[in-house]
């Protein structure tokens, strides 16, 4: 059998993280069964191209945000013995932009959502 490549290497590699983040991270769960249910509502409601790239991206969004948020309460974890109160401004920031990008995409769902729904109620 063949060695995988280093591409194939860093694939594997990147799919183990994203196991970590899906088996350790809570928020990283709530956030995903979310996403895939609004994926499934995607598919129901008659939405144009466009709609569907723009759901899809922020839901995207938001889920690599909680990975880099998770990335960054690690690493300042780690370190915290040798910082000092930055430690937990840092992991308000982080939890803060995370917050922001979900706001936003919870916006961006009823902004695109809303017309069809409001479209089926009144037929």
């Amino acid at each position: 059998m063949k060695p995988l490549s280093s591409f194939g290497k860093s694939f594997l590699f990147a799919l183990r993280g994203l196991q970590t983040v899906w088996l350790e991270e809570r928020s990283f769960q709530v956030q995903s069964v979310a996403a895939v249910c609004v994926i499934g509502l995607m598919f129901v409601i008659d939405l144009k191209p466009w709609e569907y790239v723009i759901v899809t991206l922020v839901l995207i969004m938001v889920l690599v945000l909680e990975i880099l948020n998770t990335i960054v309460e690690r690493f300042v974890d780690m370190v915290k013995p040798r910082l000092h109160s930055y430690v937990g401004t840092i992991k308000d920031m982080m939890a803060g932009a995370v917050l922001l990008m979900s706001l936003a995409a919870v916006a961006v769902g009823v902004i695109i959502f809303f017309p069809h729904f409001w479209a089926f109620v009144i037929q």
